[in-house]
């Protein structure tokens, strides 16, 4: 095994550390690795928060399978494919280091800290296909396509990374990731929604997409993947020796600014748009959008230059999401406008604005177009994107496809009613799922709830109100179809269709033991054809059907 030139070190010195690199770089290195590390938490909350209370569970699970499933490849094989530089690894792809171990004392740190450093990046590039097909996958296929997917990632990082990778060689810029991590799994997760196609009842007759699910685990998880991110851009620096803390410290700065910037756009618009009203989907998707699109250049840019980018990056992000509900691709956390069209911009801005650093050489010398570098980084730029998210397209489908047709990838319609949570998980939420179908009595929808005392919640979003006053409509529309008289069943309610499920199950509990147990009592009656009781009868005489979340205050 041949050994890296970065890793040769001072004979005889059991102890020392590669050439160029420091005590405090190893410790700059691992620090950074581990808070990178937390930002599968901040994933995992912003996804929970965009999804129905029936999936939080599951979709934080998917994000712990990226790191064990996918871990365990890259460990495997990814970061030989990536970083591996033996006989036979070429421009395309590295060869060496397979099950990453070293009896070598004199590479022993070097090796490891870059492996959990880019491990961090790898698992990240999947989390974000996690997010964006949410809802409707199947847990076992998703496992699978999770450790597989390292293979997506690990070869388009030897080309921008690797000592001889070919992108490299061209003098391509990506100092954290914009295209080898946040387009690559964009653009992979583009591919797995589009296959899974849109969850039940997304674009039946209904303009406006849902309200955020919980809009508070969505905001907390921007702050964590906002911190992970200053480890993320200033980590990429490798270390704070000589004058890369200058650099680290700048990006920073470059990278705070720019998600101020897109924060900004993002409020203004949602505020211009709604009269008023500041979408919470608006904000985080702005600033994470702003975040992608500083991450390849965080270093090598102005702090002036750093907020126009992040102004366009948050604006780009949203018009994309708008953009692909109106081509009805259903996209549950804007994963593609945020990581793939910020990915683009972001790689893009570097061959406009790249300042030449004649501190570490971080661009190898040259100098964007607005800079008086000419139009060759622009170029190469463009060319990165191309090949990065040509090759996780094709990768993707090659991994999805034989998945799709044999195993299957997508859940049921009767299992996605349900809720993974349920389905995958075995958990029951005890959860207020609104009104029930006993017979054709009442309907289960969680927009609609009828409670003691309650009121709309939602109230201060129009357009949440709006959306879940056409889903009740919906609801009172196909009431009028129902027709079951099975006692020991009642019927949760799914757009057209119904699915029966027994009444114990948690898809049929509207909340409270009380409600339960009335619910029995109703399908008691129904089965001796007693006269049909009412709403009131049941829940109390001041229950009604109402649209939109509650604020129970019984």
């Amino acid at each position: 095994m041949t050994t890296p030139a970065y890793y040769v070190t001072t004979s005889g010195n059991s102890t020392a550390l590669p050439v160029g690199v420091t005590w405090d770089d190893a410790t700059w290195i691992l620090t950074n690795s581990f808070i990178i590390f937390t930002m599968q938490t901040g994933f995992g909350m912003l996804e929970a928060g965009a999804v129905s209370l029936k999936n939080e569970v599951n979709i934080m699970v998917k994000n712990a399978v990226d790191v064990i499933y996918g871990g365990l490849s890259y460990w495997t094989f990814g970061y030989a494919f990536s970083f591996g530089e033996d006989s036979g690894s070429n421009p395309f792809i590295g060869i060496g280091y397979f099950f990453v171990d070293s009896s070598d004392p004199n590479e022993l740190g070097i090796l490891f800290a870059t492996f959990v450093f880019q491990l961090s990046f790898a698992t990240t590039a999947t989390t974000i296909a996690s997010g964006m097909m949410a809802e409707r996958t199947k847990l076992f296929s998703y496992s699978l396509f999770s450790f597989f997917n390292t293979l997506v990632y690990c070869v388009p990082a030897h080309w921008v990374w690797g000592s001889n990778g070919f992108l490299s060689e061209l003098g391509v810029i990506d100092i954290a990731g914009s295209g080898a991590v946040h387009l690559l799994g964009a653009v992979s997760g583009l591919v797995a929604t589009i296959l899974l196609k849109p969850r039940i009842g997304r674009y039946d007759n209904i303009d406006d997409e849902p309200p955020i699910g919980n809009g508070t685990n969505s905001i907390l998880g921007m702050f964590i993947l906002w911190w992970g991110w200053l480890s993320f851009n200033c980590g990429s620096t490798f270390g704070i020796s000589g004058g890369k803390w200058k650099l680290a410290a700048k990006a920073a700065a470059t990278t705070l600014i720019a998600a101020m910037g897109g924060g900004f756009a993002g409020c203004t618009y949602s505020q211009i748009r709604t009269k008023g009203k500041l979408q919470i989907g608006d904000l985080v998707n702005s600033v994470l959008g702003a975040l992608v699109g500083i991450t390849a250049g965080c270093a090598i840019v102005k702090p002036w230059e750093a907020l126009i980018i992040g102004i366009i990056a948050g604006m780009l992000t949203l018009g994309t999401i708008i953009l692909l509900d109106k081509m009805k691709i259903d996209d549950p956390v804007g994963g593609f406008g945020v990581h793939g069209v910020g990915g683009v911009w972001g790689m893009l801005a570097v061959g406009l604005f790249a300042e030449n650093d004649t501190l570490e050489n971080m661009t190898k010398g040259q100098s964007g177009l607005f800079r008086g570098g000419g139009f060759r980084l622009l170029g190469v730029q463009l060319l990165a994107c191309v090949c990065i998210a040509a090759w996780s397209a094709l990768s993707t489908l090659a991994i999805l496809l034989p998945l799709k047709y044999t195993l299957g990838i997508r859940l049921s319609k009767d299992h996605e009613r349900l809720g993974s949570d349920y389905v995958e998980h075995g958990i029951d939420h005890h959860q207020p799922t609104g009104m029930m179908f006993i017979g054709n009595r009442v309907a289960s929808e969680p927009a609609v709830y009828a409670r003691r005392g309650s009121r709309v919640s939602n109230a201060d979003s129009k357009k949440g109100s709006d959306w879940n006053i056409r889903r009740s409509n919906k609801i009172a529309e196909a009431n009028k179809n129902i027709k079951n008289d099975d006692e020991d069943y009642i019927s949760t309610i799914g757009d057209e269709n119904m699915t029966k499920v027994p009444i114990d199950h948690p898809s049929a509990v509207v909340s409270s033991p009380r409600q339960r147990s009335a619910a029995k009592e109703l399908a008691k009656r129904l089965s001796i054809k007693e006269p049909e009781p009412s709403i009131s009868s049941i829940f109390g005489s001041d229950a009604e059907l109402i649209p939109g979340g509650v604020d129970n205050k019984t």
